[in-house]
């Protein structure tokens, strides 16, 4: 059974989200600070984290640098009741798989770590582990990216993005597919869309003998390819 941890200050939202995830049929353990957070998950790894980005203690930041280096795998919807753009753009950046503001829609993220857990135990394989194009070696079941020898470990919505992108070479893909291969809907939050799509970019382009592009198709998506053209 999939372990969830929930990270808040604040013991109602923490009883809110414990009574949902518990109905839905999660194991759940509770940390009331970003310190108690670290030392939970270095005691017993978790496979998801409710995580408030801001707290008394610091912030939700800490955590995320702390499972960026030590646990990678571990996957992470952040919550902040903060709707600055900037807040959503430097938790994405440092790992968090979704974000969400507060006041939200406690079905809503049953709904969204239901999609992110299925996605990492799917009931079937479907396809190849490893997806190579030219210099570009995508290892799947690891969470790799090898370009032209230059190794890069990936958040899960990354890996799957790649995915979707080495898969359909060339072609134009619209924002709309995107969210719905990636966030299971069509009408998602544009800013995390672009936060990974930087992110992504920056890792094609970062090796000299690169041959892989993701382009903008403005107004419409984004188009992959891997033979530098």
């Amino acid at each position: 059974m999939d372990q969830i941890l929930i990270v808040d200050d604040e013991p109602d939202i923490r009883d809110l989200i414990r009574l949902h995830l518990e109905r839905a049929g999660w194991d759940i353990a509770e940390a009331e600070s970003g310190r108690q957070a670290i030392f939970s998950v270095r005691e017993q790894p978790v496979s998801l984290i409710v995580l408030d980005i801001m707290m008394d203690d610091g912030n939700g930041f800490e955590v995320l640098r702390y499972l960026q280096e030590h646990q990678p795998e571990t996957l992470v919807i952040a919550l902040s009741a903060r709707k600055e753009v900037e807040d959503k753009i430097d938790a994405l950046g440092l790992g968090a798989d979704d974000y969400m503001t507060k006041p939200f829609s406690p079905m809503e993220l049953v709904a969204r770590i239901q999609a992110h857990l299925r996605r990492r135990h799917p009931e079937t394989s479907s396809g190849p582990d490893v997806i190579q194009m030219n210099n570009l070696i995508l290892d799947i079941d690891n969470y790799v990216l090898i370009n032209d020898g230059e190794r890069h470990e990936l958040t899960q919505v990354e890996c799957e993005l790649l995915q979707v992108f080495m898969r359909n070479p060339d072609r134009v893909l619209t924002k709309s597919e995107i969210y719905k291969q990636i966030w299971q809907h069509e009408n998602y939050d544009d800013n995390n869309l672009s936060v990974f799509i930087s992110r992504i970019r920056k890792m094609l382009e970062s090796a000299p003998g690169s041959q892989a592009h993701l382009h903008t198709v403005r107004g419409i998506g984004y188009r992959f390819s891997g033979d530098g053209r």
